[in-house]
Order: C-alpha cells, then sequence, then structure tokens
C-alpha cells in the first residue's frame, strides 16, 4: 500500500462544498450518523484516555447514528441507535473550517481535522504517539474490505495519483468490527436519561462543552468487550476534560469566528502560524523534507 498524500489531505477534510458530485459513503443504510461530519476518525479507548491526558480532550466529540423505528432508544423524538437499549457511539477528532488549498484549488474555507496545517496539508500530530492507528492504517482499511479509498474518490473527480500500490496491508492492527469493537472502539453509554437535549444539539453542530465531555468520560471508562462503565474513571477524564485549554481547542473557536461561508473564498483568513503555531501547535516538516527522506 503506498500513497502520495501532497496538496491533497482528502481523508482530512470536508471537500464536498468543493466537489461536483455527491459524496455520500457516510450516509448510506439504515444507520447514518446523526452527526454531519464527513470521514470522522473513530478513536480506541486507548486513544481517547491518551488524549484527555495530553490535555486534548477539548477537542473529542461523540457520533450517534440513526436507527430504524422501533430498534433503537428514542432520545429527543429521534431513534437513535443502540446496544441492549443504550446509545452507542464513536469519539473521533472535532473539525473547524480552515482555509485550506487541496487539489490545486484556491485558498477555501473547507471544514478540516483539527489538527491539519492548512499550510502544508500534513498533520501537526504525525508520527507522534497521538497519532492515531485509523490515520496511520489509511486507508488499509478500506482495501482489506475492498471498500473505496478516499484517495480514489480524490483521483475519480480531480485526477492524478494518489493510490500508487492498491495492494491490502498484511501488518494492520485490526479493524474492531462486531463484538471487538464494543467497548475497545465503540461505545454505550449508561444512562440514555442523561442525554435529553444533548441528541439535538449534535444534529445542529451545537453541543457543549459538558456535552462532548459527557461522551469522553462514557469512553475512558468503559471495558473493552462489555457494555459496563466504570464510573471513577468516567467522572475523571469528564472533569479533566472540561478542565483541558489546548492550543487546537482554543484555535478551534478562532477559526469558527473568522470562517465566512463554507466553500468560499479564503484569501482574507488569519495567518494559520498565527491562529496554531503562536499557540503552541507543532510544526509541521513540508513536502520537500519528506521528498528528502524518500
Amino acid at each position: 500500500m503506498r500513497v502520495d498524500c501532497e496538496d491533497c489531505a482528502g481523508c482530512c477534510i470536508d471537500w464536498r462544498p468543493v466537489s461536483p458530485v455527491t459524496l455520500d459513503h457516510e450516509r448510506r443504510g439504515p444507520r447514518a450518523p446523526l452527526d454531519d461530519t464527513y470521514n470522522l476518525v473513530p478513536l480506541t479507548r486507548d486513544e481517547v484516555r491518551e488524549f484527555v491526558d495530553a490535555g486534548l480532550g477539548d477537542v473529542l466529540t461523540p457520533r450517534l447514528w440513526e436507527a430504524a423505528p422501533g430498534e433503537g432508544v428514542e432520545i429527543d423524538d429521534i431513534e437513535v441507535a443502540a446496544i441492549h437499549g443504550k446509545p452507542a457511539f464513536f469519539v473521533g477528532m472535532r473539525k473547524p473550517p480552515k482555509p485550506v488549498s487541496p487539489f490545486g484549488i484556491e485558498r477555501t474555507w473547507l471544514r478540516s481535522c483539527v489538527f491539519l496545517d492548512p499550510d502544508t496539508l500534513q498533520c501537526r500530530i504525525h508520527e507522534s504517539d497521538l497519532y492515531p492507528a485509523e490515520c496511520s492504517e489509511y486507508p488499509g482499511h478500506n482495501l482489506v474490505l475492498d471498500k473505496e479509498t478516499e484517495c480514489e474518490r480524490v483521483e475519480r473527480i480531480h485526477g492524478g495519483d494518489r493510490l500508487l500500490d492498491d495492494t491490502p496491508p498484511e501488518n494492520h492492527q485490526g479493524l474492531l468490527l462486531g463484538p471487538h469493537a464494543l467497548g475497545a472502539k465503540l461505545f454505550v453509554h449508561p444512562e440514555p436519561e442523561r442525554l435529553d437535549g444533548v441528541v439535538e444539539r449534535l444534529r445542529t453542530r451545537s453541543l457543549t462543552e459538558a456535552d462532548r465531555a459527557e461522551f469522553v468520560g462514557v469512553a475512558v471508562g468503559s471495558h473493552p468487550g462489555s457494555t459496563e462503565v466504570d464510573d471513577e474513571r468516567a467522572r475523571d477524564a469528564r472533569e479533566r476534560t472540561l478542565e483541558a485549554d489546548s492550543w487546537a481547542g482554543d484555535a478551534f473557536e478562532t477559526w469558527v469566528e473568522a470562517a465566512t461561508v463554507l466553500g468560499e473564498d479564503a484569501v482574507d483568513a488569519p495567518d494559520p502560524a498565527d491562529v496554531e503555531v503562536a499557540r503552541g501547535a507543532p510544526e509541521t516538516p513540508g513536502w520537500d523534507a519528506i521528498r528528502q527522506e524518500n
């Protein structure tokens, strides 16, 4: 498996506003996400805990799904996918609007991973201990499952060669599907009644810090292979998430305030170095350095 990521970041950004065709691969079937985040990266329980330990709990957000009538649990007049009557969810990374130039287009406001450097389109936590396994192995899982990759979507719509070798990797860490995912990547909230109002705020992109911290806490307190949650661990993670004041969380709010309309020109956007690096964001090496290494 080999990919060319330079000037792309298609898997890290929501490029639907600049796509001439509809991109809806996440919204097919009976269990579509309740949120409208594109390509949310699901984190494992241990990864969520590591983000909280690093003071980055404020960049995490949940994903829940719709369910067919009678097949889930009703919250805010919405049928939510559930396991044993309790809401199921992922935890991923938030995507603020950023001024980016993927695929050779002009700098444009698009939702992008909170850790994406808008200038280089490289990940600020790449090769760090926090870099998620799902990101490091992408698009390996798609290739194993014989599903279209974001690389191929970019090729189909914008041309070029992105997926240079489509041989599935032999040493991937595992897909964590089915029962193996429970409590390890797929979490279950133990008290649906505590989510009154939260599901509606999720759908309208108006989750509060307390809403997000609630799910982060449950994820950290979960037991692999079980729906049980350790209340003490969950409470501690929830409190530390609420206390988080990271460079990424702070930059998120600045980008939201500066952004205009998604898909529109971002020529007047603030300098990413002023918004992110000045707040403590790790710098990225740029593509010249990557080419020299290779």
